[in-house]
């Protein structure tokens, strides 16, 4: 499956929101966590320079928020909209944090809502519980020795 990763523009913002109210309010809800729709605008224009499209044959398909870092990249949040999760689609846009992260020589960092079940995925691809906090585990992929 072939797919792109491209800076969002403020023409994205609607989209932006959407998925996130799509692919967040349950995990977040499950955690305890009730947003109003002026958190979520707050949550997502919070280092609105970092987010990026994941592209899908010219259909944007979710949103990977990440910045790089002088030791360490920081995944903020990767979200799959409903429509395209179950094909592999975030997996293969970890694996090229991944990568981007091996060819830098600088570690993953991220965090993840206990209840969200995209930690097993982030276990998988070699990730490791690092700390945790009242809501979300925090979590680390170290560079291969």
């Amino acid at each position: 499956m072939d797919f792109e990763i491209v800076r969002a523009e403020q023409v994205d913002h609607d989209f932006l929101l959407q998925l996130r109210l799509s692919t967040m309010v349950e995990h977040l809800e499950q955690a305890g966590i009730f947003l109003t729709q002026d958190e979520h605008l707050t949550r997502l224009n919070d280092d609105f320079d970092c987010y990026h499209l994941v592209i899908h044959q010219n259909e944007r398909v979710g949103a990977l928020k990440y910045r790089e870092m002088s030791d360490k990249f920081e995944i903020m949040q990767i979200q799959i909209s409903p429509a395209h999760q179950g094909y592999g689609l975030g997996k293969m846009v970890l694996n090229q944090v991944i990568a981007w992260s091996v060819n830098r020589g600088k570690p993953i960092f991220l965090t993840v809502l206990k209840a969200n079940p995209a930690r097993e995925l982030y276990l998988r691809l070699g990730f490791t519980i690092v700390g945790e906090d009242q809501d979300e585990f925090h979590m680390l992929r170290q560079l291969p020795s």
